[in-house]
């Protein structure tokens, strides 16, 4: 059973028989932790102790200037209140669009983020309001790392290697006129060793082609979008570890396993 508290134990008081006074009457081994106590008017606060002993320091990465490239412009729209799915506050953010001579790409950047542009220079700076929020900490790298995809991708572009192990494993770009979502639309043409080949269709911005039978070569500008295509081709045939059979991207490696022998 739990034992009474503090508060509970000091209200039980007798009345001494010499003395109209109440006395309160403790066991021996509670006494000492009852004058060491101190009213809740003359408590000090203890000193608040943070989790972490290490300093706050600004992101290595967000403080570094990104290099823009001759042709790629940068372009920092004005504040706009955007409806988000994820919250129900408002909340202004700016848009900033990379424009090459490969494409266009858009950016939503929050509003705590600082881009300095200097176009003589042709560099850009990110800074934070505040670098020891971890919210603002979080968002100056990942947006560095946005900004520093999308200028690469507009300039020179981003690549992609699938490779095709097992035997029987093909695979081809093909038209498909009467499945195209959009006009000249290519469809990967996969024979994994179904029934049936699988054809998937290439999301517009990506460029697909087979240098090989067992190879796939995916270009575009933006790395999200064709590393998205990529995993849903490598789902069909994922690596597997007793024969090294599968689909692998770029460097993939898969380390192979003993047969199970009964």
């Amino acid at each position: 059973m739990l034992g009474p508290s503090r508060a509970r134990i000091l209200d039980r008081t007798i009345f001494a028989p010499s003395s109209s006074s109440p006395v309160a009457i403790l066991p021996s081994f509670l006494v000492p932790a009852f004058q060491t106590s101190s009213s809740s008017s003359q408590r000090i606060p203890a000193a608040t102790r943070s989790f972490s002993a290490t300093t706050s320091r600004p992101s290595k990465l967000g403080r570094t200037p990104i290099s823009i490239p001759p042709g790629v412009e940068l372009t920092i729209g004005e504040p706009v209140v955007k409806k988000d799915a994820t919250t129900y506050l408002q909340i202004a953010k700016r848009t900033v669009t990379v424009a090459g001579p490969l494409g266009k790409l858009d950016l939503e950047v929050e509003p705590f983020i600082n881009i300095e542009y200097d176009t003589q220079a042709r560099t850009a700076q990110l800074s934070v309001q505040d670098h020891t929020l971890k919210r603002q900490k979080e968002m100056w790298g990942t947006t560095w790392s946005y900004l520093n995809r999308y200028v690469r991708g507009v300039s020179e572009g981003h690549t992609t290697v699938l490779r095709l192990v097992g035997i029987g494993y093909r695979a081809t770009v093909d038209l498909r006129p009467d499945l195209e979502q959009y006009p000249g639309q290519q469809f990967v043409v996969l024979k994994l060793g179904f029934h049936h080949p699988v054809e998937m269709g290439v999301p517009m911005g990506v460029k697909a082609s087979a240098p090989s039978p067992t190879r796939i070569l995916l270009e575009g500008i933006d790395k999200e979008v064709m590393h998205q295509f990529a995993a849903e081709i490598r789902r069909w045939r994922r690596p597997e570890p007793y024969k090294g059979k599968g689909i692998f991207v770029n460097d993939e490696t898969i380390k192979l396993k003993q047969k199970k022998i009964k």
